[in-house]
């Protein structure tokens, strides 16, 4: 295989530079530059100084405040409170069915955030040793809206994961689930390749059509959030921020 001038100036770009929230550039940034394909250089690293610096619950404002929806799971929650973001790899089983997990695994991406609709909790579908091949793999994280288990060493794991419920037991190694296909999720449509973002406070989805759009949106949330958090350092309290009268008259 030949080497390229064009690959030796991309082995030199600086993947850890990051630029200050206030001086991000997202002009047309679109999904695809969360992974860095040589050209993009400059819309990745702004957007890995976005996304590094928001908050769930920055993103489910900005998305709110485009779409009127949250973008939230509120049954699905961080197993061990690390924060990840990424595009979805999509996968829908029984609960009887924990082969579908290792199935989407080597089906995913570098990159990608597997995304499990399970028909029941009653069973795990997700543990420690599928989180510990998804790491291999270079998956970013795992979503369960079902069960997972292993919490003794998920809980320690340099490995996001997010459940709805945990339970001790499991299934079998089926393999009989559907791939990345279109799901729905109490309501919620989940299609592959839609955004995932997650963290303490839980989960945000942004179809991927939007994508762009939110995250300008969310950086603009962020920079409000900071000129607060800076006027309530210089005594300015919450209440006179929002412009809420203290003589007003309250409910009795």
């Amino acid at each position: 295989m030949s080497i390229t001038p064009k690959d030796i100036l991309n082995k030199n770009k600086n993947l850890d530079k990051r630029v200050k929230v206030e001086d991000i550039n997202l002009d047309d940034v679109k999904i695809d530059d969360l992974k860095f394909m040589g050209d993009n250089y400059e819309k990745h690293i702004n957007l890995m100084s976005l996304l590094e610096n928001i908050s769930a619950c920055q993103l489910s404002d900005a998305y709110n405040g485009i779409s009127h929806r949250s973008g939230t799971i509120k049954s699905i929650k961080p197993v061990n409170n690390q924060k990840v973001w990424g595009s979805i790899y999509t996968a829908e089983t029984s609960c009887d069915d924990w082969g579908t997990s290792a199935i989407a695994i080597d089906a995913a991406s570098s990159g990608d955030v597997l995304f499990f609709k399970v028909d029941s909790d009653e069973k795990a579908i997700w543990g420690e040793l599928a989180s510990t091949c998804a790491k291999e793999n270079g998956i970013k994280a795992t979503v369960v809206y079902g069960s997972v288990r292993d919490l003794d060493a998920l809980l320690d794991m340099d490995y996001p994961v997010f459940a709805s419920n945990f339970v001790p037991n499991a299934g079998l190694a089926l393999g009989l689930g559907q791939l990345n296909q279109p799901i729905d999720v109490e309501g919620n449509k989940i299609n592959p390749g839609d955004f995932f973002f997650g963290d303490e406070s839980g989960i945000v989805i942004i179809p991927k059509e939007l994508f762009a759009k939110v995250m300008v949106s969310a950086l603009a949330v962020k920079l409000k959030e900071s000129n607060i958090v800076n006027m309530l350092g210089a005594g300015v309290t919450l209440a006179e921020i929002v412009g809420l009268d203290k003589n007003r008259k309250t409910f009795k």
